[in-house]
């Protein structure tokens, strides 16, 4: 039943992409013969004009196909989500289902200790009586009291609010994927717009096909999905708002307040996303510099992120006590370069496991960096005159490779934030992790990745049948290696899998000695 509701909505899916790329094609001369030399040849009845029938609705037919091809990746991920039995596997799921059941219940903030007691008592899989006396720990992982006295989760607050209307509706199995789905239109729409053909599809079966992408997707309350996605669809709608010089202004400005509107959605969610709002907002200020967006967008934008990151900053101080503070105590979530070697040392066969594809968006980043080199290179031994004659021809292959260039260091830049930001995290600087545990923080990088893989994958074959082959054997690869990596996976030994949290009631004790107790999770270090 729940796979048929995942699906219901596929045919008219079809429709929406297939319909976008038909009105580009059919409606918009200018958009067929742009769409037809993105794709290696332009066909002299496209350039004829509107009268170009026949060969603008064969354009229009291998859009569908493509949109076909992504909406195909993204049911193969649904499908494999949805045939593992939910299952709370660490701490942090149960102290995220008790928040996202509160707000249905009407508790959006915070809850009193008979409150947190009750709702404890309400979830299946918690064990214990509650909060035992003042100072007491409600049966809750990782949950914390505030100095008011009231309780609240520790993790960051935004996924409960994303997620609360699926609880509420029944559905919460479909959360995860419902928000996948936008990473994946994002996704779609911007790799098309930056790669051409193939290049929609290829990135979407790349961000599909990871066994992290199947692992957080089948975890239905661990935000770890949800935010990576949001992060895709932002980074994908950017995209295409920077490199549709021709479409019109309010559209590249709409596209992208909503692209970053995604972003600031996932640093609600995961506080730690900050650092990719941060390369975004650089990315298009020396776009705007170089006059690639119009000066009016960016400043809407930029206005966008003033009024998100004001708004978390005003929620932390009314709900924590202070503008950047959290609900984790001091000192629980660290960063030190003295665990970079150790990460360095443990976390790429974690990485690999999960997300076998950066091995695909490595090759590309040196493939683009190298062929900026070369281009230089060649332009360096040229006379003067010649770099002057070229430079006025305008040469469309150079024309490419600087854009190349320049998409992909933006790429990298918000992907290596990330992974460089946990590359110095302490709590994973150890050979016990499993990658179930650690590969959930370096999630939200898989949207740049895919692109950049996407990239290799549409640029590597020189022949359009080639391309289409290529295509076709990285994505059976690739969801090969996802499904096998996620069998593997999400049943890795973990301590505290498989049994739900035991907390014992405490008897009438001091604040101070309930205070020195561990609370229910610390023990297995989940954070």
């Amino acid at each position: 039943m729940t796979i048929d509701v995942a699906f219901r909505g596929k045919k008219s899916l079809i429709r929406v992409l297939a319909a976008a790329a038909d009105a580009g094609l059919t409606r918009n001369p200018r958009g067929a013969r742009r769409f037809a030399a993105d794709n290696d040849g332009v066909d002299a009845v496209v350039q004829a004009g509107p009268e170009a029938g026949p060969s603008a609705w064969v354009r229009a037919s291998r859009g569908r196909a493509e949109a076909f091809v992504a909406l195909a990746a993204f049911a193969a991920l649904c499908l494999i989500a949805l045939s593992v039995a939910s299952q709370l596997v660490e701490p942090d799921d149960f102290a995220y289902r008790a928040s996202t059941v509160a707000i249905t219940q009407g508790h959006f903030l915070t809850l009193s200790t008979a409150q947190a007691d009750r709702l404890a008592a309400e979830l299946p899989g918690i064990v214990g009586q509650g909060a035992g006396g003042p100072g007491g720990s409600p049966a809750i992982p990782q949950w914390v009291q505030l100095p008011d006295g009231r309780w609240i989760s520790e993790k960051d607050p935004g996924y409960p609010f994303l997620a609360a209307p699926f609880q509420a509706a029944g559905i919460i199995r479909l959360a995860p994927l419902c928000y996948g789905a936008l990473g994946c239109l994002g996704l779609f729409f911007g790799a098309r717009r930056w790669l051409g053909r193939f290049g929609g599809p290829a990135a979407v079966v790349l961000f599909c096909s990871s066994g992290a992408a199947m692992l957080f997707a089948w975890r239905d309350y661990m935000p770890t999905f949800t935010d990576a996605s949001l992060i895709a669809a932002g980074t994908g709608a950017l995209l295409w708002a920077v490199l549709a010089t021709e479409a019109p202004a309010r559209r590249r400005t709409w596209i992208g307040l909503a692209g970053f509107v995604a972003l600031e959605v996932a640093v609600f969610v995961r506080y730690t996303d900050l650092v990719v709002l941060g390369c975004a907002v650089v990315a298009v200020v020396v776009a705007a510099k170089l006059r690639a967006v119009p000066v009016a967008a960016v400043s809407w934008w930029l206005g966008s992120v003033a009024v998100s990151v004001a708004g978390v900053a005003l929620f932390d101080d009314l709900v924590y006590g202070g503008p950047l503070t959290s609900g984790y105590r001091p000192g629980e979530i660290t960063f030190s370069f003295s665990a970079v070697p150790t990460n360095l040392r443990y976390m790429p066969a974690h990485l690999i496991q999960a997300m076998p594809m950066l091995v695909l968006a490595l090759a590309a980043l040196a493939w683009i960096i190298g062929r900026r080199v070369r281009l230089r290179r060649a332009a360096d031994d040229r006379t003067a005159d010649e770099r002057a004659v070229a430079e006025r021809a305008a040469d469309e292959r150079v024309v490419a490779i600087r854009r190349d260039l320049a998409v992909g260091l933006a790429l990298a830049a918000s992907w290596f934030s990330v992974w460089g930001l946990y590359a110095a995290y302490t709590w994973t600087a150890h050979p016990f992790g499993t990658t179930l545990q650690v590969a959930r923080f370096y999630m939200p990088a898989i949207g740049a990745i895919s692109l950049l893989g996407g990239w290799l994958v549409t640029r590597l074959p020189r022949q359009t049948s080639r391309a289409a082959m290529t295509a076709a054997a990285v994505a059976v690869v690739m969801f090969g290696l996802g499904a096998w990596s996620f069998a593997i996976i999400h049943q890795s030994p973990f301590q505290g899998v498989h049994r739900p949290p035991t907390v014992v009631p405490l008897p009438a004790q001091s604040a101070q000695a309930a205070a020195a107790l561990p609370r229910t999770g610390e023990a297995t270090g989940a954070k």
